[in-house]
């Protein structure tokens, strides 16, 4: 179990989801009293911390977690606003394992979560994620970042394949333009929902006899096809 300490509820819960989309057991907390509940009940795998929050100071539960017995050696990785040098010295040397400052992209924080459970020797946290994920006749290779249709191959960019595994790991849910950005692009990107309408009809193009796999729902977003 990964804990998220933040106190922005948006960036809390989209980091989340974004974590549980990678294969990551996470859960959220507002502010320092919910950590503290949520460490009684159960001890994390590691800590996503934010350094101002309304209750504590990051760097303040850093320290105290350090001193903690059962505590002390969970891996703390700070995200934060602060971006100074100071600041990122002042939390590695508060024993903190590694510092992202804000904005940050999704697959960012996914992947260092990732390394940061390994360097721990804690890959247990990450969920078995299948080898493949198949819809149809398209067939996608997360690791490899490969995808075949009916068994050729098909070569889409990092930003095409990032939204059709997105897609393709929720068959049958239907996803707004908005939505879509957040998870796949990240929440700082400032670009507009016609970016996703974009990359929807490059990666039916390339999926070519198989292109309604992706399905458009009219006044809502998109698909993938159950």
């Amino acid at each position: 179990m990964v804990y998220y300490v933040e106190d922005d509820k948006n960036i809390r819960e989209l980091t989340v989801y974004a974590l549980n989309q990678g294969g990551i057991d996470a859960r959220g907390c507002a502010d320092d009293a919910e950590f503290r509940r949520a460490c009684a009940e159960r001890t994390p795998d590691a800590v996503l911390l934010d350094i101002m929050l309304p209750d504590a100071d990051g760097l303040e539960i850093l320290a105290r977690l350090r001193r903690t017995p059962g505590l002390k050696n969970v891996p703390v990785m700070m995200l934060t606003a602060k971006d100074t040098e100071l600041d990122t010295v002042r939390a590695l040397d508060g024993g903190a394992d590694d510092y992202l400052s804000k904005p940050f992209g999704m697959m960012e924080v996914v992947s260092r979560t990732r390394a940061l459970l390994r360097r721990a020797g804690r890959e247990a946290a990450v969920a078995e994620k299948p080898a493949s994920l198949s819809c149809g006749d398209v067939t996608l290779w997360p690791d490899r970042r490969e995808v075949q249709v009916a068994g050729r191959e098909v070569q889409l960019t990092m930003r095409e394949f990032d939204l059709l595994e997105f897609l393709m790991r929720s068959p049958g849910v239907v996803f707004s333009r908005e939505t879509l950005l957040q998870r796949v692009w990240g929440w700082d990107f400032d670009g507009g929902s016609r970016t996703v309408d974009v990359h929807v009809q490059q990666v039916r193009a390339k999926l070519g006899d198989s292109s309604d796999l992706i399905e458009t729902v009219r006044g809502v977003g998109y698909r993938v096809r159950g």
